[in-house]
């Protein structure tokens, strides 16, 4: 007798984990800021900027949910964005940086800083906008034109750029490599989520596939000419699940079998896995990555076969730096939309993923806040999530969304006390990373 159907999850650790999470969110203060931005005139431009844009940037928001593009091939929603755009006055440049889906649009050139507001519009294979991508495009749409409006005058610079295939592709390290951040001097965008965040963690990752190369034999007549990559292979996930008892609670390691063999009497020449390396730190994630390294070689070692290891065949994605100063205003302006950012900490850090965002923030300040468009309950990458960024949550997350990234810019580009912390924040930190030689 066999029995199809899969033991369900016990669920009792998640509800738990709902009720703290609750009660935290309900206890906590939103994060605060010392510094106070742009003054009260500028603000009120740049909000009547973005209300006169929002019927616009939400109806954006449902043509993109409708109609979803996989990364590197979203060339009707960058159309779109463009188009938008241009409606509202500023001719966007599509196919920057060598990526046809690519966008960039900046207010006249001038002395002064210049930050950026980035847009990303690739949707899950399947899924749809399960991640709220259309979201993330529009709010950015918004962001810029609402500080657009005062960039000039504020002696200043804004940009729009808009980022390719966040979900897998690293498209924002691509185009960094391209040189189109080099006159950038800060980045902001928001991601949508279950709760309102100024500062969640996100965790770096490597992809690693594992080849191993035997001797293929007759398994029943001559199987001791063999050498079994299935059994290098095995042995190798085997390790993999051994090294998680010794890694940080922050870290994880998944993977699949890609190759296993053709057929049971055969002993398979070739085997591969692929797996995904996560962690929150670069040095964490380097030392994963060596540890890896070591399973791979022991497992080749003990079959007799020979291994290959093929690391990040897409950019490798670094974790996110925090900037809190970013962050803090982020905050201050959400509250006036009735939001209330949390602090880092009341929501579990383990309810995260990994963005090409965190490559972008070891070369510059940046800010990746979470806006809530759906309930506590929602995961990303799920129907239900894409659901929620197609509803009227999610359209109300567009509107307090580009208004808090305009307000922002703004913030940025006329507070000068601001500007000096967030750029000595960086710098504390560790300044500049050299990316694309981190893992060399």
């Amino acid at each position: 007798m066999t029995h199809a159907d899969p033991v369900p999850p016990d669920d009792s650790y998640l509800r738990s984990l709902v009720e703290a999470t609750a009660d935290a969110v309900a206890a906590a203060e939103p994060l605060s800021s010392p510094y106070p931005g742009a003054d009260e005139a500028t603000r009120a431009e740049v909000t009547a900027a973005v209300e006169h844009s929002s019927p616009d940037l939400v109806a954006l928001s449902q043509d993109l949910h409708a109609h979803p593009e996989e990364g590197f091939a979203e060339h009707r929603s960058v159309r779109a964005l463009a188009g938008l755009l241009g409606r509202h006055g500023h001719e966007a440049t599509v196919g920057v940086g060598g990526l046809d889906t690519a966008l960039r649009v900046s207010t006249p050139r001038q002395e002064g800083p210049h930050i950026a507001v980035l847009a990303e519009y690739d949707a899950l294979p399947g899924l749809g906008h399960a991640c709220g991508h259309n979201i993330i495009c529009t709010t950015a749409a918004g962001g810029f034109l609402g500080a657009a409006a005062v960039a000039e005058r504020l002696g200043g610079r804004v940009s729009l750029i808009g980022t390719p295939a966040e979900e897998g592709g690293g498209g924002k390290e691509i185009l960094a490599r391209a040189g189109v951040f080099d006159d950038v001097d800060a980045v902001i965008m928001l991601h949508p989520f279950s709760h309102d965040i100024a500062l969640h963690p996100f965790l770096g990752r490597r992809q690693l596939e594992m080849v191993f190369h035997g001797v293929g034999a007759h398994a029943s007549a001559q199987p001791f000419m063999g050498r079994n990559a299935l059994d290098a292979a095995v042995a190798a996930y085997q390790g993999v699940s051994a090294l998680r008892q010794q890694l940080p609670q922050s870290d994880r390691v998944h993977g699949v079998f890609t190759d296993g063999g053709a057929r049971p009497n055969v002993i398979p020449a070739r085997a591969a896995l692929l797996f995904y390396l996560r962690s929150q730190t670069p040095a964490t994630l380097r030392d994963l990555a060596a540890r890896m390294t070591s399973i791979a070689e022991g497992a080749a070692a003990m079959t007799g076969c020979g291994v290959e290891l093929v690391w990040d065949a897409q950019a490798a994605y670094l974790p996110i730096r925090f900037n809190t100063a970013l962050a803090g205003r982020w905050s201050a302006n959400q509250v006036s939309t009735g939001r209330k950012p949390l602090p880092p900490g009341i929501v579990p850090e383990s309810l995260t993923g990994s963005t090409d965002l965190g490559n972008l923030s070891y070369r510059m300040p940046a800010l990746h806040p979470m806006l809530a468009v759906s309930g506590p309950t929602v995961a990303l990458h799920t129907k239900e999530f894409a659901a929620a960024a197609g509803s009227e949550t999610g359209d109300a997350g567009v509107r307090d969304g580009a208004l808090g990234l305009a307000l922002t810019a703004a913030d940025y580009l006329g507070d000068a006390a601001l500007r000096k912390a967030v750029h000595d924040e960086f710098e504390a930190a560790g300044g500049a990373l050299d990316v694309p030689s981190f893992f060399a």
